[in-house]
Order: structure tokens, then sequence, then C-alpha cells
């Protein structure tokens, strides 16, 4: 998310971006922690119109710009992940998208991501409604 972040704000190279990052904010981050950071990253920078629409579908009463840019990126790494890292099951996405919010965000936001990724997983998992999407309401 933290990259993601970064990324939004500063339209540098992603090659430059990372290698910041991970000099200067995480130098003690472990390989397999940097692969996996840099694969979500790049996919959902590599996918970020379709996620988008996806959440946008999804969340009735909010665009995508009048989110709070932190809980913007905690979905977009989400929904990459429940779209193209299935080995991850997607209520563990969910859990883990929560835990970020609350660390980095607000209550409201984790109400808000919880709601509109459930949402997201009943559709991707073809157990929600036609046209069920998440109305609930953000205060961040």
């Amino acid at each position: 998310m933290q990259l993601l972040y970064q990324y939004e704000f500063a339209r540098q190279p992603i090659d430059e971006l990372f290698e910041t990052y991970w000099q200067h904010l995480r130098p003690n981050a472990d390989e397999s922690v940097r692969r996996y950071a840099t694969r979500l990253v790049t996919g959902a920078l590599e996918h970020l119109e379709e996620i988008d629409r996806i959440i946008s579908e999804h969340a009735i009463h909010w665009r995508l710009p009048r989110m709070a840019s932190v809980d913007r990126n905690i979905l977009r790494i989400a929904v990459y992940e429940m779209l193209y890292e299935p080995e991850t099951p997607k209520v563990v996405v969910i859990d883990e998208a929560i835990e970020i919010a609350r660390r980095y965000s607000t209550y409201e936001a984790t109400q808000f991501i919880n709601g509109l990724l459930d949402a997201i997983r009943r559709d991707l998992e073809g157990g929600s409604p036609p046209g069920r999407r998440w109305t609930g309401t953000h205060g961040s």
C-alpha cells in the first residue's frame, strides 16, 4: 500500500520508487517480502484500469477520486490479490486489508473497505445477486 501511495503522488518511474523504498524505508526487508511486494505493486499498476473499474462499480455513492488515497490504494492492492493471486484466500486478503486500514486510516475506513471488498469477493465467487453493490457510508 505504501508503494502505491507513493507512486500515486510522486509519479516517479517505478524502478526508482522501488529502489528508494527498499534502500531507505525498508532496508532490512527479507528478499521474499521484497519479491512479493514488488509483484503486488507491479501487478496492481499493470491492471489499474480494470481494478479501478471494479472498485468503482461496487462503491455506490463513492467515486475513486473522493476516497482517501490510503483507502483507495488498500483497495487496489486487495482487488489485485483477489483477481491475480489465487493462492491467497479472498477472506485472508480482506482481513489483511482491514488490518492495514486499522493502522493507516480510520475506523470508518475499515468498515468501508470490509464492506466493499466483501461485495467484490461475492461477485468474484458468483454468490452475489446481480446489481448487488456496497452502498455503505465512508467517513474518511
